[in-house]
């Protein structure tokens, strides 16, 4: 699971519909609909991390292909969700929705029918344009389908089949990458494919068109340089992880321009007259403060998640059900906790569950760093990660408290939605990074004994025994740092909300004129 795949994590509140498009009958074809394209993004978003052993050992990948597999897709989702979101507002929810779906599926089939790994990098990220499109949208057209007296009974069904997806997902998969040849990786794409085309039988057979309910520019050149921005920040970031040599630009070069290419475009921005994003949402201390700590604390949860699998599958030789196992126990939290967490925002404000939530998860990530060594899957690693579960169950549910409380009404949709982006921005970055710590500090324990072996993938060819425990070690080191790394930024993540977030007696007085 990535964090947050869906508005599932960020609880995202839907935009306000004008009017209900969709008659009665067709509406629980929307809802069928809605639920298996959630479906599709969380199954890959959360199988994908679990399967990379599997991928880089049948598609020879590197440890920086692993990274761009993740990052292509997380890349254009993180930068055009919004814009995703806004056509369907000009275009049409169920014709946006759809075309969602459509490119989600075919690229899908493209992943699974990869040769090698350039070529999965390249679908992955047409993958996740498709995804912008539909994940958006799969929302929007439950709350544009179902009047208001209905609308919440039915976003709370489609949250819990979803979230019941969230948690089942991770073990399936599991189980075909364990039991299975391995080539079976590629199920976890192609199973999209028949996904898809119910859900568009639905969709086109049983659900009317919408009439758009805007009349108004997509906001194109900020969506260019959003997605350019971000990805040659990340790419500056990956290559530290890459030998000095034989690189043309060093790295820092590459995160230079890409932040001089994101600050055009809030520069953009501020100047176009549809822009994607309201700049002056963030005069707002506690807005601003929400998506700081958004941004920090899911750059430390979406690093875990991604790097953790890798580490038990490849060092500790876990089954890759085994390891899906370790997962559940979050979906299942943020399922039955959420609610409890989102009243208690409700009475008390969102600083105090944010600041629990973010120091419970410190607790849980810096008990990883200390305790890999021991290797103690079930009697260690559980019990840590249980506790990583109630620490987001805690807090997912007042962070998007936060972010509306400090938002006008109007704006709601549009703050969730960017809430959301910095979300998916901090998992892309956070893969990123950490991918070259893991690099450099796998190599520097390793050192020149075995050519070929990277952190977070089976070596190529029989070590000797020694060798072979040496690299065991250096990948738990490697998994440590970033662990470390992790748990430091939870701790700040709690502070910036003590100091951000206020009290509820003081909710809404510093919003934006």
């Amino acid at each position: 699971m990535s964090a947050p795949e869906s508005a599932v994590l960020n609880n995202e509140l839907p935009p306000k519909a004008a009017r209900t498009f969709c008659p009665p009958a067709s509406r629980r074809f929307v809802m069928f609909s809605a639920i298996l394209a959630s479906s599709m993004g969380f199954i890959d978003g959360s199988v994908v991390s679990l399967a990379m052993p599997a991928i880089r050992a049948d598609l020879g990948a590197s440890l920086i292909d692993a990274q761009w597999i993740s990052n292509g897709y997380m890349l254009f989702l993180s930068a055009l969700v919004l814009l995703g979101g806004a056509a369907g507002d000009v275009f049409g929810v169920r014709n946006i929705f759809a075309g969602g779906i459509a490119v989600f599926m075919v690229t899908s089939l493209l992943c699974a029918i990869s040769t090698d790994a350039d070529m999965l990098i390249v679908m992955r990220a047409l993958q996740g344009v498709g995804a912008a499109f539909m994940v958006p949208g799969s929302l929007a057209i439950i709350a544009k389908s179902f009047p208001a007296d209905m609308r919440g009974k039915a976003i709370g069904q489609w949250a819990a089949f979803s979230s019941l997806t969230m948690a089942l997902g991770p073990f399936l998969g599991g189980m075909v990458l364990s039991f299975g040849d391995p080539w079976m990786w590629r199920l976890i794409f192609a199973i999209n494919v028949p996904i898809g085309v119910l859900a568009l039988v639905m969709i086109f057979g049983k659900v009317p068109a919408d009439r758009p309910s805007e009349t108004r520019r997509l906001d194109i050149p900020g969506a260019v340089l959003a997605t350019v921005g971000l990805g040659v920040i990340a790419w500056g970031l990956t290559s530290f992880g890459l030998p000095a040599e034989g690189q043309l630009v060093a790295p820092i070069i590459w995160v230079v321009i890409g932040v001089a290419l994101f600050a055009a475009f809030i520069l953009w921005e501020s100047h176009t007259r549809s822009p994607m994003v309201k700049l002056e949402l963030f005069r707002s201390r506690a807005f601003s403060g929400a998506n700081l700590y958004t941004l920090i604390l899911f750059f430390a949860f979406s690093a875990v998640l991604f790097f953790l699998p890798m580490t038990l599958v490849s060092a500790w030789g876990t089954k890759e059900w085994q390891v899906s196992l370790l997962f559940i126990p979050l979906s299942l939290f943020i399922a039955l906790l959420s609610g409890s967490a989102g009243r208690l925002a409700d009475r008390r404000g969102p600083r105090l569950p944010l600041t629990l939530g973010a120091a419970i998860v410190t607790v849980s990530y810096t008990g990883l760093a200390l305790t890999m060594p021991l290797m103690q899957i079930w009697t260690v690693t559980l019990p840590l990660l249980l506790l990583n579960g109630l620490g987001m169950a805690i807090l997912v549910s007042p962070l998007s408290a936060a972010v509306m409380l400090a938002t006008p009404d109007e704006d709601t949709g549009l703050a969730s939605g960017v809430n959301n982006a910095v979300a998916r921005a901090a998992g892309l970055m956070a893969v990123a990074a950490l991918g070259a710590v893991a690099g450099l500090v796998f190599a520097k324990v390793l050192g020149e004994g075995a050519p070929g072996v990277e952190f977070g993938a089976f070596s190529p060819t029989p070590l000797m025994p020694a060798m072979e425990a040496l690299r065991v070690e250096a990948t738990n080191r490697a998994f440590q740092a970033i662990a470390g790394i992790s748990a430091a930024m939870c701790a700040l993540a709690g502070i910036i909300a003590w100091v951000t977030q206020p009290a509820w007696r003081e909710k809404r007085s510093d919003l934006p004129s």
